[in-house]
């Protein structure tokens, strides 16, 4: 693979994005719930980049780096009229996580990692990544029969965890080597978390691949709860070259609309309700619309490859989650139609593949443990 410009944030991902569910045995056999066919390459030995699968609308997107402030904050201390003009696909330095203290004053906002983790990660051209805070999740190791040589090879499988959660896995079992290494998972300890959250603190590598990966131009997320069953250079070239698309992310198995989404959260006490309200307020009064699925211009509500405006998408993701609530469910849809509404001429190639087909690529297990709703915000 070629080279391309650090400059314009130019990689690809591919984030697959599994929704919350409880499904019985019975649930298994229901037709609905079943694989559909993805026509996948036979073998990565067989694919080729696309030499024109990277001519996508470059702009420079800089990142906030450091703010004076007697508190710092992981994601920064950005205002409404700061967050207004970050949504413009413009040559730009926008808040995306990281952000320090200036001039050596409260540096650690969170989210610390080993010199030689981070050396490891900036070698990294493809990226598949996880993570596991609070011993949240069982180890779901890569299933190894599936994946190539190619991709055993050339492809970084980065498990984040925190010290309570490597102590678990390897009282379970799943000690790494002295490369950090348990199967094909490169464990890499996060210490100083920088949220309570820790489904927040979850949503750091989710979201932000392109920064925690500076030097890689594909990356894939997959979810705790899954075991990835397929090879990543075949989900690369099926979702994103063969479709053209910077950004693909699997559609919700029932849910459609934010609507439904606010009133399954607040059923199912994932968060606080207040809290819950006042985001969707905030996102009605900015003028989202319930989804109409008799209007095939409304795109369904659920949407990543790293080039400009992915990354951009992703940093504006990240914020909305930093700034109100952690179940991102809940800002995709108000973040990706603001995105494009205010970019006509730049609009953020986005492909929405079905949940059928998530389920030929993983398996999804049960979460370890259901963490508790967080406590009302301060």
């Amino acid at each position: 693979m070629s080279h391309v410009n650090q400059d314009w944030s130019e990689f690809s991902v591919l984030e697959i994005m599994l929704p919350e569910r409880r499904s019985t045995v019975a649930s298994y056999l229901n037709p609905s719930d079943l694989p559909c066919e993805v026509a996948l390459a036979e073998s990565a030995n067989h694919i080729l980049e696309p030499q024109e699968y990277l001519n996508f609308k470059r702009f420079s997107l800089g990142f906030v780096e450091t703010e004076t402030y007697d508190k710092p904050r992981f994601g920064g201390h950005q205002t409404l009229k700061e967050r207004e003009r970050s949504y413009s696909a413009t040559n730009q330095t926008v808040h995306c996580g990281f952000v320090k203290g200036a001039n050596g004053f409260h540096q650690g906002t969170g989210f610390d990692l080993s010199e030689m983790d981070r050396a490891y990660m900036k070698n990294c051209v493809v990226s598949v990544s996880s993570c596991i805070f609070g011993s949240s999740d069982f180890l779901r190791r890569p299933a190894s029969k599936k994946i190539s040589e190619f991709s055993k090879r050339n492809v970084c499988f980065v498990m984040f965890v925190d010290e309570q959660t490597l102590s678990k896995l390897a009282s379970e079992g799943h000690v790494p080597d002295k490369q950090g290494f348990v199967g094909l998972w490169k464990t890499v300890v996060v210490s100083n978390l920088p949220y309570t959250d820790m489904r927040k603190t979850g949503k750091v590598p989710k979201f932000l691949s392109h920064r925690l990966f500076p030097s890689s131009r594909y990356s894939i997320w997959i979810d705790s709860k899954m075991r990835l069953t397929t090879d990543p250079m075949l989900i690369i070239d099926f979702f994103l070259w063969r479709t053209k698309s910077e950004f693909a992310i699997s559609n919700h198995y029932d849910r459609h609309c934010l609507w439904d989404e606010v009133l399954q959260n607040k059923r199912l006490n994932k968060y606080n309700h207040t809290a819950i309200d006042e985001q969707f307020m905030f996102y009605r009064s900015d003028g989202l619309k319930r989804f109409d699925p008799s209007d095939p211009n409304s795109p369904l509500p659920s949407c990543k490859a790293h080039t400009p405006m992915s990354n951009l998408f992703s940093c504006l993701w990240f914020n909305e989650v930093d700034r109100f609530t952690s179940r991102d469910q809940l800002s995709f849809a108000y973040t990706y139609l603001k995105l494009q509404r205010l970019n006509p001429d730049r609009p953020l190639r986005l492909y929405m593949f079905k949940d059928c087909e998530r389920r030929a690529l993983t398996k999804l297990f049960h979460h370890r443990v259901d963490s508790s709703p967080p406590s009302p915000p301060a």
